[in-house]
């Protein structure tokens, strides 16, 4: 599997859609059917373990997954089903919520850079340092003098990381407004579920143009072929999960991955 097959899913910062025309449903070269994609899902989470194990003790990379997109696109979700059976010893989560007093006392960099991977490490943001030219773009928390400014250093941090060996992987989970809307009535109808629901969800929701327009520019600006972004079709979960797998899995095969060669030769040792 070749990440030149899914080059139909970069957001190419030339040629794309807009958002609004992008279907967000499953495309073609994904599965009919639930049924399928989770056995075929199955058989790539056994992949992707021997893979990360692999990864791990190579250790001539670092991998940073980034998972972007409007809420209940499913980021936890994606990272629960995706990476299932993985050694947690290699594979990190960086959740960024709303920054601490102590966080905005620093460069809004700063709470990221300390959470990027080590060699051999994957780490998964959910959300990210986009954050600062989203949801601070759209809420109006700070000038625009200032968060224009961030596309450059965003860019730039995305470059020092792969200039240092990180392969980075960003991925826009992409729904529609009807499918949140069934989702987060989800959360407020099912009682074992009412604790994801957050008023401040409606905030956003009551947003969504805006959001849709910050997303676009972010796209058109730091979109590059050593950092791209894939746009996920998310209104089905399965589809979704399967896509974000195959991807994975794609970018580590062709890392040509190894385990390290020994310096002795272990048919001559013999364990009493």
């Amino acid at each position: 599997m070749s990440i030149l097959n899914f080059s139909k899913y970069l957001i190419n910062k030339n040629s794309n859609l807009p958002l609004s025309k992008v279907n967000s449903d499953p495309w073609s070269d994904l599965p009919d059917n639930k049924s399928d994609a989770k056995e075929e899902l199955s058989r790539l989470n056994d992949s992707i373990a021997d893979l990360q194990q692999r990864f791990f003790v190579d250790r001539r990379k670092k991998l940073l997954i980034v998972l972007q997109g409007m809420d209940t696109s499913g980021k936890n979700s994606t990272i629960r089903n995706v990476f299932r059976g993985v050694n947690p010893q290699g594979v990190r989560v960086a959740s960024f919520e709303k920054p601490s007093t102590r966080e905005l006392s620093h460069d809004y960099l700063w709470r990221i850079h300390k959470r990027a991977p080590a060699m051999g490490e994957i780490m998964i943001f959910d959300r990210s340092h986009y954050e600062d030219v989203l949801a601070v773009r759209v809420n109006q928390l700070k000038p625009d003098s200032v968060w224009r400014k961030r596309f450059r250093h965003i860019n730039d941090f995305e470059q020092m990381l792969v200039d240092e060996d990180t392969v980075i992987l960003k991925f826009f989970l992409h729904i529609d407004q009807e499918t949140q809307r069934l989702r987060l009535q989800e959360r407020l109808d099912n009682p074992k579920k009412n604790w994801k629901f957050d008023r401040s969800d409606l905030d956003a929701r009551s947003s969504w143009k805006k959001y849709r327009q910050a997303y676009e520019e972010v796209f058109s600006k730091t979109s590059h072929p050593h950092a791209p972004w894939f746009v996920i079709p998310s209104n089905k979960k399965w589809a979704r999960n399967l896509l974000v797998a195959r991807i994975i899995i794609a970018i580590l095969d062709e890392m040509n991955l190894s385990y390290p060669k020994v310096d002795f030769d272990p048919n001559k040792i013999v364990i009493k």
